[in-house]
């Protein structure tokens, strides 16, 4: 077990920008040192390749740093590294090599999309099959693929290609058939000093005691999903594909959270078994993953709403962490739904409003819309006055225009963390009132106190309404 989750530590950090050309997510550029950063990615790529692939990796001495999405560079490095073994058909050699490079007039005046100036150059080569020179010009094209149908979206390159150009870079092609291809992105050199990267997604693991039904036609990757999730106290329930999936749902069996690989064999598909599942457990949760967010789940190069994915690969923290954060946005959705309609009278009388909220204005931190949406309408329902964000910039803007009495704040948000969201905050408002709802028992980086709290996920609204009265009526410090 630990050499299965030391396989994929840096997988979740790479696999969630696969997501990027769906969602369009901000880049967070850092002034990195690509030679550093492939040397940290040697261990995944070897896993993630297989021993048949002999890999190299070089970085030249006196490296310039670069201005990049560390993220995003190491994903695009991943995608490249994958294409690169299907090209070999799971065999034969990957060179990843670094360098300084400069790209001059001449150059520019033939390569029309480039910008003259210093680069640093990542350049990934392998010993496959090679493009055939008529369609080198469209592998970079959204949805292109050239292979079968339910083994890649084609929107590995494209994401690749829309992350280096967002850069200010520059991505060039060479390939011969028979002989292999060599892709060289150019990213922009930075003369600043290298930025320290800070991971504000540790903290302590959480589990859980629910029944978790998972679904992957993998041997090896269900038997170690399964043996992650009993290390983490869930009780699960496994099937090598959708229609036994469907088969263990329907024998009336208590599960409270579906967990099933997009793309699996058979006539029934895995969105499918899921409507049927929810069609037969109101209540079940569902929660998809997957190397690449294939058609079935993606429309127009955007997720459907409401649907929760976790890409591969993916660590027992980033596990742990989707699986509290989906559980409790349904539970937060349960309670709702079978929350009894109060009489028109309860819900408008000013004094049952000032008696349970005295009109307090909350703002409500959190990316997940379904958490946020479901949270919203629980604090409008008590009464209270509710502004929600879905970053921490959107929270940020509507401090600047509104007076808080309270922030409820997710810790891992898109654009930075919970932690750092409150320390801006609190230089404005030193004494606000601030509660993080995460999956963790602890938030690394502040104090707690009686204004700032910790709501574990997943919790209802009793727990919520109780912590947000005891914050409010907190001394001032």
């Amino acid at each position: 077990m630990p050499a299965a989750s030391s396989g994929v530590s840096r997988g979740s950090k790479l696999a969630s920008q696969l997501l990027a050309f769906g969602r369009r997510q901000p880049l967070a550029p850092k002034v990195v040192n690509l030679g550093r950063l492939i040397r940290d990615l040697d261990d995944l790529l070897r896993r993630a390749l297989g021993e048949a692939i002999e890999i190299e990796t070089i970085a030249a001495g006196g490296l310039w740093n670069t201005l990049i999405d560390p993220a995003n560079v190491e994903n695009a490095l991943l995608n490249l590294a994958i294409n690169a073994r299907d090209a070999m058909n799971g065999r034969g050699r990957l060179t990843i090599e670094a360098g300084n490079a400069s790209l001059d007039d001449h150059y520019v005046q033939t390569n029309p999309d480039a910008m003259p100036g210093q680069y640093v150059m990542l350049a990934v080569s392998d010993t496959g099959c090679g493009i055939p020179e008529e369609i080198i010009g469209q592998v970079f094209e959204p949805f292109f693929t050239t292979k079968p149908e339910g083994h890649g979206t084609g929107l590995g390159l494209s994401m690749v290609y829309g992350f280096v150009k967002q850069s200010g870079g520059h991505i060039k092609v060479y390939s011969e058939l028979g002989q292999g291809t060599t892709i060289k992105l150019y990213l922009p050199r930075s003369v600043q000093t290298e930025d320290v990267i800070i991971d504000h997604d540790s903290g302590v693991v959480t589990g859980g005691t629910e029944t978790i039904l998972v679904a992957e036609d993998d041997d090896a990757v269900r038997d170690t999903v399964v043996a992650l999730l009993a290390d983490l106290g869930y009780r699960v329930l496994k099937a090598r594909d959708a229609q036994g999936a469907l088969t263990i749902i329907e024998s009336g069996i208590p599960i409270d959270l579906l967990f099933t690989d997009v793309v699996m064999p058979g006539s029934l598909k895995s969105p499918e078994v899921a409507r049927k599942a929810r069609e037969r457990l109101p209540h079940l949760a569902v929660l998809f993953t997957s190397g690449y967010t294939e058609n079935s789940i993606v429309h127009g190069g955007r997720l459907d709403e409401g649907v929760d994915l976790l890409t591969k690969p993916y660590t027992r923290e980033a596990l742990a962490k989707k699986l509290r954060q989906v559980l409790t946005a349904q539970a937060l959705r349960n309670e709702k739904a079978a929350a009894p309609t109060e009489p028109s009278s309860a819900v408008s009388s000013p004094a049952a409003l000032s008696a349970s909220a005295d009109k307090r204005r909350i703002l409500v931190c959190e990316d997940d819309w379904m958490i946020r949406v479901s949270i919203v309408d629980i604090l409008e329902a008590k009464g209270y006055e509710v502004i929600e964000s879905a970053d921490a910039q959107q929270a940020i803007s509507a401090f600047s225009e509104h007076s808080i009495d309270l922030l409820l704040t997710d810790v891992g948000l898109p654009d930075m963390s919970g932690v750092d969201l409150v320390k801006a905050l609190r230089e404005k408002q030193p004494h606000l009132p601030v509660i993080f709802a995460t999956g963790n028992d602890t938030v690394s980086g502040i104090d707690l106190d009686e204004r700032t709290r910790i709501l574990q996920k997943p919790y209802g609204s009793d727990a919520l309404h109780q912590l947000i009265g005891q914050s409010l009526e907190a001394p001032s410090a």
